[in-house]
């Protein structure tokens, strides 16, 4: 097992169960290619791939791990292996030259040894032995398992040869800059996940407060003059943060054109002029020549003394330096892998979390490159053009009470979980009988009870893949397979993972819950069903999606806002400055007077910004300033934003962050959620969690003696709720606004 103490994120769970799933597949395409962000721990993710598959698949396999020539990317991460599976093999290709390949073990392989050109790391005696110990392996039976990390590399006749000669069953390729392929099976990693999982930056910002239209004397000078005081803020904020034992210096890199040696020379000598020089070994320099390396020890620990790294070649593929933070970029007409692969060196956070404000969980491109800009922007989701808005006098001083969760609040103990779900399932099923009745209520609900594996398959004659893609379901025919604990153990632990991330719970816990509500020689004195050993796994599987969704809403079941731990507090106030996404091609924008901060205007508040609801409130408060003395857009993650803790059924404290705090003239401070409408009758509302969350709100608002309440949008009307939640808009406890906010009829 891997020796993680918190274990896996969910994303790289999630990623594990699909590569694992894939590749246990008969009719899974050779070639899988993963799509991870730079940042996103791809490393951890194939090792703990690797000691599940040759655990719970095929331990008969050697897995052989290529990686580029650059950096010594091969031994980083055959040391990781060893630190985190010190119970799994892990080789070098000298080890198989003189040995074979075992079964059960990993070989780090540096591509350049056996495939380029010139290489003289390998005589022809051991290149031919190379081939001769896989071919060795075929005849002893041995399967391959082929992972190519930064899969974008190495893509030539000589590497296609040793591909060809291990015939893996599968071959997995891995990059930040991955291409789906028509004959590959593909995997993307959702960058949003890997974003708030607070392994790399929440946003990447170009070229924040740039004056295109400035008088200065070198553009060089005055991006570098910008990327310092950058730098300089950015220092200040680490060494302020309270309780900091450790020191991180931020760094910026400055990346030059080919032909550039008369510029390199000016920017030093502009460093120089700065107090920056290679002397005192505040600049770095790393350039594509061997002897133009200066200064490059130990500078990715968080604490090395360069400040600035000049460099005019690619950074080498897995290259970590978390406190690189600021880019300011000089070269021209670089290839897309190439923009990418750079600025993910700088979206890693040093400590492998966010702070809570901007400054330190975003990253910073400098440039007048527009083409470079547009295409960072087109490649990264996370990049937008922003505007910085600053508070209004008005608005300074203002303090409100937040909660943040109790981090050693860890839910219900297993026992008391189990009877939040028995009394969930009791309730919305009415299983009030023994485990025979139970069965047939559940069975009538919809639930599977085949001993066999259930599944669809595709049949008949397609002449084009639109065809294929649009097969009607009467195309399809339903199959059912044999079960046993041995085949299929890999399956429940997929059904167990996915049941258990839909509610945030250990495996272990869904686990037990699930063998104390269903399985048979499982004590409990309360047993929904008591199902032998192959039905309990064959349930367990075909039922997934559907225990998923019960899982799902016996958490979200209204409760008491109690928990065993009260929630934390702190002094809320609103940020000095924001950062704000707009749309610049909104013709003739309008500033909004209501709006909390200067320079706000209704290019933020446009689709793809904003929610309808949420642009029709604000517009509302436009059209009511006379009574409205501000409105404050609240964040939706962050420590420096207002949040208030909601507990679930299961007893799991989350933060939830109202949308809006509101001031009216008369000194009425407001707290506003808005949540989807309604549409002919029809809820928009997604939130499962919405009547626990409308609890925690009211009781806040009462104790806090503030006003409140939920909005939802219907025909263009807004209609406000603060007595009782009910998701029909038709109800008298959803009233229009204006008779209640932000005070009496108008």
């Amino acid at each position: 097992m891997i020796q993680l103490p918190k274990g896996l994120f969910g994303f790289q769970e999630d990623c594990v169960r699909y590569l694992l799933d894939t590749v246990s597949r008969e009719d899974s395409r050779q070639t899988i290619t993963v799509k991870a962000p730079t940042g996103a721990g791809k490393t951890v993710i194939l090792i703990d791939f690797v000691d599940k598959y040759l655990d719970l698949v095929q331990p008969e396999t050697a897995v052989i791990w290529l990686c580029p020539g650059k950096g010594d990317l091969e031994e980083q991460s055959r040391q990781k292996m060893c630190r985190l599976l010190p119970d799994k093999r892990a080789l070098v290709l000298h080890d198989v030259l003189t040995t074979g390949f075992p079964a059960g073990s990993t070989t780090f392989i540096n591509w350049e040894l056996v495939t380029k050109k010139g290489n003289r790391a390998l005589s022809d005696g051991e290149r031919k032995n190379l081939f001769d110990r896989i071919a060795e392996g075929h005849r002893r039976g041995m399967q391959y398992l082929i992972i190519i990390d930064e899969e974008h590399s190495n893509d030539t006749k000589k590497a296609s040869d040793l591909l060809q000669a291990f015939a893996a069953k599968n071959i997995i390729r891995v990059s930040a800059t991955a291409r789906q392929q028509p004959l590959a099976e593909y995997y993307e990693v959702d960058e949003m996940a890997v974003i708030e999982s607070g392994l790399i930056t929440r946003a990447l910002y170009i070229n924040e407060d740039v004056d295109y239209h400035g008088d200065f004397e070198s553009e060089h000078g005055y991006l570098i003059a910008l990327a310092d005081r950058k730098r300089q803020a950015i220092a200040a904020a680490y060494a302020a943060m309270p309780g900091r034992t450790g020191r991180i210096r931020p760094l910026c890199i400055i990346q030059f054109p080919n032909a550039s040696d008369r510029l390199i020379r000016a920017v030093e000598e502009t460093l120089a002029g700065m107090g920056y020089t290679y002397e005192n070994r505040m600049v770095a320099r790393w350039m594509s020549d061997a002897s133009e390396k200066r200064n490059l020890e130990g500078i990715t620990e968080p604490d090395a003394t360069p400040v600035f790294l000049l460099m005019k070649q690619a950074i080498a593929t897995g290259w970590d330096c978390p406190r690189a933070k600021i880019l300011v970029k000089l070269r021209e007409r670089m290839s897309e892998n190439f923009e990418i692969q750079t600025i993910g060196r700088l979206r890693r956070m040093p400590e492998a979390r966010h702070y809570g404000t901007d400054l330190l969980d975003c990253c910073y491109l400098y440039t007048f490159d527009d083409k470079y800009k547009e295409s960072i922007k087109l490649s990264l989701n996370q990049a937008f053009e922003v505007q910085r808005v600053f508070l209004r006098d008005a608005c300074r001083g203002f303090t409100l009470e937040k909660q943040l969760r109790n981090r050693d609040a860890d839910g219900l103990g297993e026992r008391e979980t189990f009877q939040a779900v028995l009394s969930y399932f009791t309730e919305k099923y009415g299983l009030t009988g023994g485990p025979g009745s139970n069965r047939q209520r559940l069975e009538a609900a919809g639930y599977h009870f085949q001993e066999a594996l259930l599944g669809r398959q595709l049949e008949g004659r397609f002449l084009t893949m639109e065809a294929l893609r649009t097969a009607a379901e009467t195309r399809y025919r339903s199959t059912e397979r044999q079960i046993s604990t041995h085949s299929n153990g890999l399956d429940l632990l997929h059904a167990i993972d996915s049941i258990k991330s839909a509610v945030g719970m250990t495996a272990q816990k869904t686990r037990v819950v699930l063998e104390r509500l269903f399985r048979a020689r499982v004590g409990s004195p309360k047993k929904l069903l008591s199902l032998d050993t192959l039905a309990y796994y064959a349930f367990v599987i075909n039922n997934e999606k559907r225990l998923r969704e019960d899982f799902r809403g016996a958490s979200a079941v209204l409760v008491r806002q109690l928990s065993l731990l009260e929630p934390k507090t702190a002094v809320f106030t609103i940020p000095e400055q924001e950062l704000c996404r707009y749309d610049p091609s909104e013709p003739d924008p309008e500033p909004l007077e209501t709006n909390a901060y200067r320079g706000y205007s209704t290019a933020m508040v446009v689709e793809g910004i904003r929610s309808k609801c949420e642009r029709l409130f604000e517009h509302y408060c436009e059209d009511h300033r006379d009574r409205i003395a501000w409105v404050y857009k609240n964040g939706e993650k962050g420590l420096q934003y207002f949040s208030i803790v909601y507990v679930d059924a299961f007893g799991h404290q989350w933060l939830f962050y109202p949308d809006y705090l509101v001031r009216t003239r008369d000194g009425e401070i407001w707290i506003l959620e808005t949540k989807g409408g309604e549409s002919r009758g029809v809820s928009k509302n997604i939130d499962p969690q919405v009547e626990n969350k409308f609890a925690a709100f009211r009781e806040y608002a009462e104790k806090k003696h503030l006003k409140w309440g939920f909005i939802r949008d219907r025909n263009e009307r807004l209609r406000i709720n603060n007595t009782c939640y009910s998701d029909s808009l038709s109800t008298p406890d959803w009233r229009p606004i204006r008779e209640v906010f932000p005070g009496a009829a108008l």
